[in-house]
């Protein structure tokens, strides 16, 4: 039993008490029981035999005035998924069950969650009646309802050696989804060659289709003019954005599934005099940090370092993991679920249970200066930045140390030699008085981990 994120359990476990449902120790027994396994709760109560399911769910229908929906057999009205994206519905762990007249019924995980509520209303323009359900019969269904295999095509890498996107451009298709199939067969390819940017570009021939690696673009052919208009909506479509506005760059998000595993990609699009140039940047699901820090003894500084304050920083070149390695630390760290764990992103790649991430918005202003104004109100202990380049947030976020945080930043690096030449510079000696530890990406199976004694000797 998940029906509820941690933050609304703690809101409630002592009315448990107060209505003699468990006696207090068995309530600070659990709390213990669930940080140690990284579950809320609700699910530690239950598997301790202290209560059943439906003794916790009908405590919770009492308490939050809202119903239980079991959505195991449940099956919803699909005209409402257009009220609620992919996108929204996996973070806010909300589904959309059925309307009448202006009234959406959605099942949620945390009917407590007004920041959700007020998303979707403003999103879906209607009123928002929430119910409770468990959260991960509600992912289960959101799985099932959006069928992301099927908007974008569930793209497998067995047996395709050779593999070349335009043999589907080519096909005589005339499907409502031949388009889609291109978008398929283009990232299909990408994956194949291990290629983490894709740019598509107006040249005289139609929309440009690149790849790029080293730090080189390669054209792997070109969507004829024909097809470009049709091409850069339905790319647009599938990632979020308003098809309609060309004038301006959007940034969005496109998911699909690789091997029935969902994969993620930003998508930047910027206008051009030769059309919209539109920048796809593909991540893969981050592993488990020991799977990426092999070493037992500096897995364990890792750990230990996470529950220090100071700064982490990630280096390493362009398309070296960095990311993957931060998200793969931030789960780590949100393993207790005893941190207040933060991150601000232009686009979250990867959900990650256990930590606040937050996007940035240019259309409503909400921004890295806006972000850093306020971040400190909700009290962190561990921050991730995306991106730093001024020294001024440099200085800024190198700060929050002395306020007992802990702040995870990436650092571009070519090798260690470039890194030490970028230190070098006045600007960052603040910053490397307060590293606690550097993990450097030398390539993707060789990752190296300097404590602070050893890098203050290297980088002098």
């Amino acid at each position: 039993m998940t029906a509820l994120t941690n933050k609304t359990l703690e809101t409630l476990k002592y009315d448990l008490v107060r209505e003699g449902l468990v006696q207090y120790e068995v309530v600070e027994q659990a709390q213990e029981i669930a940080d140690a396994r990284n579950i809320n709760i609700g699910q530690a109560l239950i598997d301790s035999g202290f209560l059943t399911e439906q003794q916790l769910i009908k405590f919770l229908e009492s308490k939050l005035h809202t119903p239980f929906v079991n959505l195991e057999d449940y099956q919803l009205d699909e005209k409402c998924l257009k009220y609620i994206n992919y996108s929204d519905a996996h973070r806010y762990k909300i589904v959309p069950l059925f309307k009448i007249e202006n009234t959406l019924t959605v099942a949620m995980s945390d009917p407590r969650n007004l920041f959700a509520i007020d998303k979707i209303m403003e999103t879906a323009e209607c009123e928002i009646e929430p119910v409770l359900a468990n959260e991960d019969s509600i992912l289960k269904k959101i799985d099932e309802s959006y069928k992301i295999d099927v908007a974008v095509g569930n793209i497998s890498t067995e047996m395709n050696v050779g593999y070349n996107w335009q043999e589907e451009l080519h096909k005589e298709d005339l499907s409502d989804n031949h388009i889609q199939k291109i978008i398929r067969a283009i990232l299909k390819q990408a994956i194949l060659e291990n290629i983490h940017e894709v740019i598509f570009q107006g040249e005289d021939e139609g929309l440009g289709v690149n790849f790029k690696t080293n730090g080189e673009l390669f054209n792997k052919g070109f969507i004829p003019s024909v097809l470009v208009s049709s091409f850069v909506a339905k790319l647009k479509t599938l990632s979020e954005l308003d098809p309609s506005v060309s004038e301006v760059p959007q940034l969005g998000k496109l998911c699909f599934k690789v091997d029935n595993i969902i994969v993620i990609s930003s998508v930047s699009t910027f206008p051009t005099i030769m059309g919209e140039r539109i920048f796809l940047k593909i991540y893969k699901p981050p592993k488990t940090l020991d799977k990426i820090i092999t070493s037992k003894s500096d897995l364990s500084h890792v750990r230990q370092t996470l529950e220090q304050p100071g700064i982490i920083l990630v280096c390493g070149s362009s398309l070296c993991g960095k990311t993957h390695v931060i998200y793969s630390l931030l789960q780590e760290a949100a393993k207790t679920g005893s941190k207040n764990i933060m991150t601000l992103e232009s686009i979250a790649k990867y959900e990650l249970r256990g930590v606040n991430q937050c996007e940035f918005n240019e259309n409503v202003g909400f921004n890295m200066d806006k972000a850093t104004r306020f971040i400190e109100f909700q009290n962190p202990d561990i921050i991730y930045l995306e991106g730093i380049k001024s020294k001024a947030s440099f200085d800024y976020f190198s700060s929050l140390v002395y306020s007992d945080k802990t702040v995870v930043m990436e650092f571009l690096a070519n090798n260690m030699d470039d890194l030490r030449q970028k230190m070098s510079f006045s600007d960052f000696d603040t910053l490397k008085s307060i590293i606690t530890m550097m993990i450097f990406i030398h390539s993707q199976n060789s990752i190296e981990v300097f404590d602070k004694e050893t890098l203050q000797k290297y980088l002098g």
